[in-house]
């Protein structure tokens, strides 16, 4: 099998299955575990949006001038909170209106520990799941990106906004009691709330009461130590596949975000 890499899919079962896009086929990965894969990066990589050949990949797998000149490569999506739609200012307007401009939830996860993210309605559980969270519970829906991402910087100032990687591949952390958390963490914030309902509508954000999602990975060791592959330092990656959490493949010889090297061209071979 050879094509160009996407991030894996997922669905949410009683363990995540997990799917490997190379090229227009899928490799399904949970029938692997605990036999031998081999990834080799043929030196090709192509943008994910026009399909050029580039040197570099950029914003996960897009050529420069794309990088440039999609929104979706834009900063405001990594801070939200800095979103400049509503100032004509948006790459592509269109793009930002199908986005951006839709209900987003504010979470809480139990990652490397406790942290706080956002997600658009359309990612759940899929967010979750990328970001190897075994706990996830939606406390807020709000109306646009933007105002996810006020909310989100405010709970930051509290708890993290960011996953330890390295933690995340060590192994599940203890259950997390999310709820306690939230009912914790959403009165320190009220203030920011009426703020932004003054600002953006009596619709603007919903406080919500929903159950915890418990997330189990097909997981059958974990690395006491973390060697991370690279396609740009060696192109071939190969072991025995242990498991896999979050984007990341765990073979006994290291693991490898398969995210990150979204539209490297690789051949596949399995046992």
């Amino acid at each position: 099998m050879q094509g160009t890499l996407n991030k894996m899919r997922s669905t949410l079962g009683e363990k995540v299955d997990y799917f490997l896009p190379v090229g227009e086929e899928q490799l399904a990965l949970n029938p692997l575990i605990g036999k031998h894969l081999k990834l080799t990066h043929t030196g090709n990589i192509y943008c994910c949006s026009c399909g050029k050949k580039t040197k570099k990949s950029y914003s996960q797998g897009h050529c420069f001038p794309c990088m440039k000149k999609l929104a979706s490569c834009d900063m405001c999506i990594m801070k939200p909170e800095t979103c400049h739609y509503a100032k004509g200012t948006c790459r592509e307007p269109e793009w930002g209106e199908a986005n951006c401009m839709i209900p987003h939830y504010v979470y809480l996860s139990n990652t490397s520990g406790l942290k706080v993210g956002i997600t658009r309605h359309t990612q759940i559980p899929t967010r979750w799941i990328d970001q190897g969270a075994t706990q996830a519970l939606p406390i807020l829906k709000v109306k646009t990106r933007q105002i996810s991402g006020l909310a989100e910087v405010a709970l930051a100032d509290m708890v993290a906004d960011k996953t330890n990687w390295r933690a995340m591949l060590k192994g599940d952390n203890d259950p997390l009691p999310l709820k306690e958390e939230a009912a914790r963490l959403l009165p320190e914030i009220e203030a920011k709330i009426n703020e932004l309902l003054a600002l953006y509508g009596e619709d603007a954000v919903e406080t919500l009461d929903e159950e915890i999602v418990d997330i189990l990975y097909p997981v059958e060791q974990y690395p006491t130590k973390i060697t991370s592959h690279n396609f740009d330092k060696e192109p071939v990656v190969e072991g025995v596949l242990l498991g896999i959490k979050g984007q990341y493949l765990i073979f006994d010889t290291g693991v490898i975000n398969i995210r990150k090297f979204t539209s490297y061209e690789v051949m596949v071979e399995t046992e």
